[in-house]
This record gives structure tokens, C-alpha cells and sequence, in this order.
């Protein structure tokens, strides 16, 4: 997610996201979909932010 969207989602999901975090992986967007390479790199990144 680029911070243009992440701004997008504060924006118009305020209340929501009121006192929650919104984390931004900021893998760029150069993968297909399903991309072993990227499916890696999530793996490594959400098991790193949900302390698995």
C-alpha cells in the first residue's frame, strides 16, 4: 500500500480507525498477483508484525 492510500483510508475511514494502528508494508507494487516472490515477502512481513 502506497501512503497515498493509506492517507485515503485515515480519510475516510476515521472513525474506525480511531487510536488503531495502520500498518503499511511498503512492498511495492511490482509483483503479479500470487508471486511466489511476493507471497514470501508478506509471509516475512505479517509474521514480523503479527508476532507469529
Amino acid at each position: 500500500m502506497e501512503r497515498k492510500h493509506a492517507d485515503l483510508l485515515r480519510e475516510r475511514f476515521s472513525c474506525e480507525l480511531d487510536s488503531k494502528p495502520l500498518i503499511t508494508l511498503r512492498i511495492p507494487d511490482d509483483y503479479q498477483f500470487m508471486d511466489p516472490e511476493l507471497v514470501a515477502i508478506l509471509r516475512t512481513e505479517l509474521a514480523a508484525q503479527l508476532e507469529i
